[in-house]
């Protein structure tokens, strides 16, 4: 790592695409359909013409199945980070007992371990849900940070549209996602790193950075939504969310999901989805100038370099269960 440089953390959630069918109600998502094939076989291409190393958040339940297998040991091999994104990427995680919390993360970190030889130090629950109970977890087991967190107030915005655009849910279903996406009291949390005291011991929070002061997301997918009304102007907004990170001195936390590298004319059923509009190759060239940008102004790395960075570089702030969760 160059130490001239601010340190920039690239982390992707690999949702499948059973997952996003899941989450919308669809019909056949039990069956697991996939795209990791395809989609690993384009992000190892664009990270290697990046020269970058990422982390790549991988679902348990994708690692349990045998289909899915050469894809993640490819990701593993290519030297990517791999992290843990639950078992079953239920975002209404958060409603978990400490037993269900406990089963979803064990069961993962397997799952992930048999597919890619690598067992996880870090964790980022499905939709960034969290809880006290899921961070005491992993503590218990030994991970080194969480990166749950999203410090925005557009939750309920985000949430707004996701049941404008699901039809025919039932109550139950609906009751279970009435928290996606957090609340406007997320949009309080930190932008910078800091340590949750756990039980005397302490775990990294890397928040997914939000562009401070106005605390509105500058993540992959929101800039690829934002260039379908004008490129210019979603790459002016990417710019101007780095400057500020710089001037404020918070070190970012920048996330990607596959629908970033994935258009309309690969994934046809995914169409409700924000900006699937986009065909792949236009997404693929966006991406690479927005990559282009991060590696010009920052020393890009994993998550787990971020986390060893905040503990050894500072004393980061320490936030007590017991008296900081009243904001969640």
């Amino acid at each position: 790592m160059n130490p001239r440089r601010p340190l920039l953390s690239l982390g992707l959630d690999l949702d499948n695409l059973w997952s996003y069918m899941k989450i919308h109600g669809d019909a056949g998502w039990d069956l697991y359909p996939t795209y990791l094939e395809k989609f690993s076989s384009i992000l190892l291409k664009v990270m290697a013409r990046h020269r970058l190393r990422l982390t790549i958040f991988v679902v348990g339940q994708d690692a349990a199945l045998r289909k899915n297998a050469e894809a993640l040991g490819a990701l593993a091999s290519a030297g990517h980070e791999i992290g843990n994104h639950s078992f079953r990427h239920e975002p209404w995680f958060q409603l978990y007992t400490r037993a269900e919390i406990e089963d979803e993360i064990s069961r993962a970190e397997e799952s992930i371990q048999s597919a890619t030889g690598r067992r996880p130090i870090g964790f980022r629950g499905p939709g960034y849900s969290l809880s006290p109970d899921t961070l005491r977890v992993l503590s218990t087991r030994g991970y080194l940070y969480d990166c749950s967190t999203l410090p925005t107030f557009l939750g309920p915005l985000a949430r707004a549209y996701y049941f404008w655009n699901t039809r025919g849910m039932s109550e139950s279903e609906r009751e279970k996602r009435k928290n996606l996406y957090g609340s406007m009291r997320d949009g309080l949390r930190p932008l910078r790193p800091y340590a949750w005291s756990v039980d005397g011991r302490k775990l990294i929070e890397l928040p997914v950075t939000t562009m401070p002061l106005f605390r509105v997301p500058f993540h992959m997918s929101y800039l690829l939504y934002l260039s379908r009304f004008s490129r210019a102007a979603a790459l002016g907004y990417f710019r101007i969310s780095l400057i500020l990170c710089r001037l404020a001195r918070i070190t970012p936390s920048f996330l990607l999901h596959p629908l970033d590298f994935l258009g309309c004319d690969e994934v046809r059923e995914l169409a409700f989805f924000p900006g699937m509009n986009v065909e792949t190759q236009a997404k693929i060239d966006f991406v690479d100038e927005v990559l282009e940008g991060l590696t010009s102004a920052f020393e890009v790395v994993t998550l787990e370099e971020h986390a060893r960075a905040v503990e050894t570089s500072f004393e980061p702030t320490v936030r007590r269960l017991s008296q900081e969760w009243a904001l969640g």
